[in-house]
């Protein structure tokens, strides 16, 4: 009986702490999102180019990891940023350029954020856009918000 005890505790003991651990590794990760379009640049433009940013935020690091994709664009990318901090409609300054060899479809990435980005960035102030050469400013842009 005092052995089925013991069993019993270290089992629940292990739970507990799976649990604990399982629940702080998802609640230390942001899934985030951007919908692509020239509808979204500031002024919009006309093009049929669209695509999407995927990423995540570790909130432990502060490591922003991204994938972002597009498709149907005027020419080649010669540029794609972050930008922030301004909300939808508003243009900011570059806060995260994405490397030059890194501009192909899909273009991924990873950079630690300073305390300021990552206040801004949570409170849905950043946004992605991708530029070409017939669209200098941008041809494609999203806010980058959370994915649920």
């Amino acid at each position: 009986m005092i052995a089925l005890r013991k069993m019993h505790r270290r089992w629940t003991a292990g739970l507990v702490c799976s649990l604990i651990a399982s629940s702080t590794a998802l609640a230390d990760t942001v899934a985030l999102k951007a919908n692509l379009q020239p509808s979204s640049e500031v002024p919009p433009r006309v093009s049929k180019g669209h695509g999407m940013l995927d990423a995540t935020f570790d909130t432990d690091t502060k490591l922003l990891t991204w994938t972002a994709t597009y498709a149907e664009l005027s020419g080649p990318v010669t540029m794609a940023h972050f930008h922030g901090p301004a909300p939808v409609g508003q243009n900011a300054k570059v806060q995260l350029p994405v490397d030059k060899k890194a501009l192909a479809s899909p273009m991924t990435g990873q950079a630690t954020l300073t305390e300021q980005q990552v206040i801004d960035l949570m409170a849905g102030q950043w946004y992605f856009n991708v530029h070409t050469q017939e669209n200098p400013t941008g041809e494609i842009r999203g806010q980058v918000m959370p994915a649920n």
